[in-house]
């Protein structure tokens, strides 16, 4: 009974924008979305440590809240996006086309007079760590390439040392876009109407309460088989299209479930023993393994054509035999 009122006092004290599915629901995506990864990429992502890494390292972004002032204020607004039911962020701008960047974006809010820390910056934190990912997948290859072909036993050991410190950086990294792309399954994640409908109309008499919290966490946590979700995760999708675009896409198809959690919840589908909440919830974190696993691998992808080290190297160049990448990648000063 203490530990459930802890809890409930926790919830009520801590700001409606900055929860995220629980550590179980981060988990799970993380989880589900590297058990499916296709045969293509490295294989030691695959193996079940890096599973698990993943899994845990999906939740340390809110694991570091409430580190300070300055490092929560500017991390916070990147966990959400507040959409009214026009398509705006905050009854301001237009979401798309998403400006080409976080300065742009900022500007376009400033005019209306709000700011990226009470819209949200969700899709920036979604692409920033693609990007990221993309980039050290990219060192992976040529590490990886490099250290099979060196004779010399000293460079041999050290890029052997670097792909190995590559491999770790990378599971964290994924660790940080599953986050992202958890949070940006979640429908309360994306709406002005984030935790109970708010002070909106509300002709259909939604609830006000404070629903976010209890249903990512203690639901899922009480009520999901982590498991479960593998099987209802959707086939892989190449968008062929700018990560930009995928990630608005993504974020937008998540809106549209805003309305449907709270007819949901209005008929008591987040009761216990109702299948309705199950099946909701397990549908969103679905959705979040779908996309993570994608993003991965659309990393990946990119990671051909990326450059690395200093001075720059071309990865395609390194893998056509071109380039000896060794003093782009220890530092030539």
């Amino acid at each position: 009974m203490i530990r459930a009122l802890a809890a409930a006092l926790l919830l009520a004290l801590a700001p409606a924008q900055a929860l995220a599915w629980g550590n179980m629901g981060h988990r799970i995506v993380g989880e589900s979305a590297m058990r499916a990864l296709p045969g293509e990429v490295p294989a030691f992502l695959r193996r079940p440590q890096s599973v698990r890494d993943v899994g845990e390292l999906s939740r340390e972004q809110d694991r570091s809240k409430g580190s300070g002032r300055i490092h929560d204020h500017n991390r916070d607004a990147g966990h959400f996006l507040d959409l009214d039911d026009e398509g705006k962020l905050l009854g301001g701008p237009s979401f798309l086309p998403l400006p080409a960047t976080r300065a742009d974006y900022e500007k376009a809010l400033q005019a209306a007079g709000i700011d990226s820390w009470k819209a949200g910056y969700l899709p920036f934190s979604i692409v920033d760590q693609h990007q990221q990912l993309a980039k050290d997948f990219g060192y992976w290859r040529v590490l990886n390439y490099a250290a099979g072909r060196e004779r010399n036993k000293v460079r041999r050991a050290w890029l052997n040392r670097d792909l190995a410190r590559r491999e770790t950086q990378i599971l964290a990294t994924i660790g940080h876009l599953s986050h992202f792309v958890g949070d940006g399954a979640q429908p309360l994640h994306v709406s002005v109407h984030y935790n109970g409908w708010g002070e909106y109309p509300n002709p259909k008499g939604y609830t006000t309460a404070k629903v976010h919290g209890p249903f990512e966490s203690e639901f899922v946590f009480a009520n999901i088989d982590p498991l479960s979700i593998d099987a209802k995760m959707a086939a892989p999708v190449d968008c062929r299209c700018p990560v930009e675009q995928r990630t608005t896409d993504y974020l937008i198809a998540t809106s549209r479930f805003v309305v449907p959690f709270y007819e949901m919840e209005k008929a008591g589908g987040l009761r216990p023993g109702d299948p309705r909440g199950v099946a909701f919830a397990s549908e969103r974190l679905a959705a979040g393994a779908s996309e993570l696993r994608d993003l991965v691998v659309s990393a990946w992808r990119a990671s051909a054509r990326v450059t690395v080290g200093w001075p720059v190297v071309r990865v395609d160049e390194v893998l056509a035999g071109k380039v000896d990448p060794y003093d782009a990648l220890y530092g030539k000063d």
